[in-house]
């Protein structure tokens, strides 16, 4: 039972804890990689995954974290947002990498569209307080891509083996 709460709640809390620090602090933590990365090595463990498993997620984190730190290289995404995926890419593994990556795009590619838009209008006065709006709003500022990697991971992540493996009759209300 708690391996099914764990399976549930880690990989969608994270990953969403990710998106909101990205939207408000413009930053992803080093802990919330590291939280993902030893998250899935206990799952993975107590799950009973085996070593070639084991191994091809492992890869498909590699590609995405050489990927991503390519685009981190050139300025294209911040380095939180890289660890985030490359991270996220581990749980997935090569079954899924597609998927999450494809949604992970689309989603961001709404987000800029929507915050260039943003942009382009004032402020209201009375939000002009809010700090993290203001960062937002400022044109100089780029694009908190961590909330477009946490949404196209959700979108997969219910597909998952991960999910699969819970026992969902087992948390029905009599």
């Amino acid at each position: 039972m708690i391996l099914d709460i764990v399976r549930l709640l880690l990989f969608p809390a994270l990953m969403a804890f990710a998106a909101a620090s990205d939207l408000f602090t413009m930053t992803i933590s080093n802990r919330v990689s590291l939280l993902l990365i030893a998250g899935f090595a206990v799952l993975a463990l107590f799950s009973g995954m085996g070593l070639h498993d084991f191994m091809t997620h492992a890869g498909a984190g590699l590609a995405v974290l050489t990927v991503a730190f390519a685009c981190f290289a050139f300025g294209w995404v911040g380095g939180g947002d890289a660890k985030v995926a490359a991270a996220a890419g581990l749980w997935f593994g090569f079954g899924h990498l597609l998927d999450y990556l494809i949604y992970a795009s689309l989603f961001g590619g709404a987000l800029t569209l929507l915050l260039l838009q943003f942009r382009q209008w004032p402020l209201p006065y009375a939000l002009v307080g809010q700090t993290w709006l203001l960062r937002l709003h400022h044109k100089e500022t780029g694009i908190p891509y961590g909330i477009a990697l946490a949404l196209g991971a959700l979108v997969v992540y219910p597909e998952t083996d991960w999910i699969k493996a819970v026992d969902l009759a087992r948390f029905a209300l009599p």
